[in-house]
């Protein structure tokens, strides 16, 4: 991908956005995936962990081992989404 710094802003940003536009635009999500199923349940509860499973996923190999690190910190990432946006509901209650 030609633009990777561009898609890392975009991607920090609005990871569904990003991991839109690289389904859209690459064949990422279908070598990662086989059907639509799971890359739509990743794109509406887990977006930083689905990218980031895409973005390193081989064909033939599967996700190499600082890969995995990568997804694993996507999760965290979506993880402290989540708990930002319940700390933030509590406080304007």
């Amino acid at each position: 991908m030609g633009c990777g710094c561009v898609l890392a802003l975009l991607a920090g940003a609005s990871p569904r956005l990003a991991l839109g536009l690289v389904w859209l635009l690459t064949n990422l999500v279908h070598r990662a995936f086989h059907g639509i199923v799971l890359p739509l349940l990743g794109l509406v509860f887990v977006p930083f962990g689905t990218l980031m499973y895409v973005l390193t996923y081989r064909p033939g190999h599967g996700v190499p081992g600082w890969g995995w690190a990568l997804v694993v910190l996507g999760f965290a990432l979506d993880l402290g989404n989540y708990g930002a946006g319940a700390r933030a509901r509590e406080r304007s209650r």
